[in-house]
């Protein structure tokens, strides 16, 4: 059943991922005004007669539902869509993903200090049970604040390139680490089976996932600075 529920919930995060974040430090100098800039004057007339030209082909659901032609926030006056509405939004882009990255940072080291106090509690030192909750509190609210930051921040100001690039690993990298987390906190131990020393696949397999959300993140970080 478990095996059921993780495939579900990666199918999901996989589609809810999709054409999704991008580094933030380039985000400043992608305003709708500069792509508009570099397009012939022929497209500059056709689109202006269409706001969906301000939106790129593909982004997620997620900022759709928010920021898409007809989504939520397009029915106050604020945030209706336009040239200079778009501008506006690539800068609340810019701190939204700013502020992910800076998360993601902090879910790294928290997931690295949960993993050595995760290891002495499987060799028996159960004093830092408490520690250890602790710290998995910690990583879950950094690091699904910095998922929702990025899945629910403004689209970006134009499509994506096709092909292979550093943008597009660090988006199927996101599905795996955000898979991996949603089930290490699904096979976490419960208390019971660690005092009954009972559960030994559940933690083999909770450690699996673990490691693979470690090591998904720290390599999707990699590929967008370097």
């Amino acid at each position: 059943m478990k095996i059921r529920i993780l495939l579900f919930l990666f199918i999901l995060s996989g589609v809810s991922i999709y054409a999704q974040t991008e580094q933030p430090a380039t985000i400043g100098l992608d305003s709708t005004a500069q792509v508009k800039k570099a397009l012939p004057a022929q497209t500059l007339v056709a689109s202006a007669d269409s706001t969906e030209d301000l939106l790129p082909t593909k982004y997620p659901f997620t900022q759709r539902m928010l920021w898409g032609k007809k989504g939520l926030l397009r029915n106050f006056s604020t945030f209706k869509l336009s040239e200079d509405e778009r501008d506006r939004e690539m800068q609340i882009r810019h701190k939204m993903l700013t502020a992910h990255r800076y998360l993601s940072y902090v879910s790294l080291v928290g997931m690295l200090a949960e993993g050595i106090v995760g290891m002495k509690l499987y060799n028996g030192d159960n004093s830092l049970r408490d520690l250890h909750s602790t710290l998995a509190a910690v990583v879950n609210i950094t690091y699904f604040t910095s998922a929702g930051l990025a899945l629910f921040a403004p689209p970006r100001g134009h499509s994506m390139h096709p092909g292979m690039n550093a943008l597009k690993a660090h988006e199927a990298l996101a599905v795996i680490h955000f898979s991996a987390m949603i089930a290490t906190n699904l096979l976490a131990p419960h208390d019971s089976e660690r005092d009954s020393g009972s559960g030994s696949n559940t933690k083999a397999l909770h450690r699996a996932a673990a490691i693979t959300a470690f090591g998904a993140l720290f390599t999707s970080m990699i590929v967008v600075t370097f």
